[in-house]
């Protein structure tokens, strides 16, 4: 429970990290690629030693991080892509829906079963996650006018949700099939220093074009994101092998814990503030994670 917790807690801060960068004019591609640069420095101090070598890339696993690092990198960028494209609201509606892909496939791929209370559960995190994520009437109204959709618009929040639902399910299917306490550090090493490689060769592109002026607040950022970031990936995984509950119940739960807490936080932090649907849709939350962790013993 307590990685179940870890994760939660420190997704969301990256949460509330990103908001805090946009306060105070930070570029959010610079801090992004720092961080990961910051998570494999973190990962190598905790791992003893930089992991990568020769014997590492001739493994099984190996592979599965680097496309895991190409998600971290596209995905994060997305985000941003979603938000100025579509707003905020679809952004992150498009991010925590994307729990239904690894609760579909680990009914494929492993043959767990979702029914009775627990597959009520995951519909109402469904609804869940659209009723607290779902903006306020001036702040639809002031993206719809920002925002003129074209078709190409239309497909970003599409990419968004299946990419976010695969990296999940991808690191589910990792830690299921490939991870152990040997190589788990190797493991996130490697995929985030496949997403600092890509990340970084970008932005040194920009700056050498002069597209972007490094300021030294970008590592600041990337530093202070980038190593809770590390953990809470290194808690998911942990989470993943050691849970209780099968794949199907504990992503929703996490996700759903995720955007429990993040919300509240926000409104505490940030004095974002609630409208009455919002509420709703936390409540629900509550009432899903209670169905998808103990339904099936109802």
């Amino acid at each position: 429970m307590i990685y179940l917790i870890g994760s939660i807690v420190l997704t969301s801060y990256l949460t509330l990290a990103f908001k805090a960068c946009e306060k105070f004019n930070v570029a959010i591609f610079p801090a992004i690629v720092f961080n990961y640069i910051t998570c494999v420095i973190t990962g190598s101090i905790v791992n003893g030693a930089f992991p990568i070598n020769a014997g590492v890339v001739d493994t099984a696993w190996f592979r599965w991080a680097c496309l895991m690092g190409v998600l971290f990198i596209s995905i994060f960028n997305l985000i941003g892509i979603t938000a100025q494209k579509n707003g905020v609201a679809v952004a992150s509606v498009a991010t925590k829906l994307s729990l239904i892909i690894p609760v579909v496939l680990s009914v494929y791929l492993y043959n767990e079963t979702v029914t009775g209370w627990k597959l009520v559960g995951v519909v109402l995190a469904l609804f869940a996650v659209v009723l607290t994520c779902f903006p306020a009437n001036n702040i639809r109204q002031t993206e719809h006018k920002k925002n003129k959709l074209n078709s190409i618009a239309y497909l970003i929040p599409l990419i968004l949700f299946l990419g976010s639902g695969l990296l999940d399910a991808l690191i589910n299917h990792v830690q299921i099939n490939y991870v152990n306490n040997e190589n788990n550090n190797a493991y996130l090493i490697s995929g985030f220093f496949s997403a600092a490689i890509i990340g970084l060769l970008i932005l040194l592109t920009q700056y050498i074009s002069k597209k972007r002026r490094f300021e030294w607040k970008q590592l600041f950022a990337g530093v202070i994101i980038g190593v809770p970031n590390y953990f809470s990936i290194w808690c998911l995984i942990h989470f993943l092998k050691q849970s209780p509950w099968e794949t199907s119940a504990s992503i929703p739960m996490n996700n759903m814990g995720i955007v429990l807490f993040s919300t509240l936080a926000a409104a505490i932090l940030f004095k974002e503030k609630l409208s009455l649907v919002n509420k709703m849709g936390v409540l629900l939350a509550a009432v899903a994670i209670l169905l998808i962790a103990f339904g099936n013993s109802w």
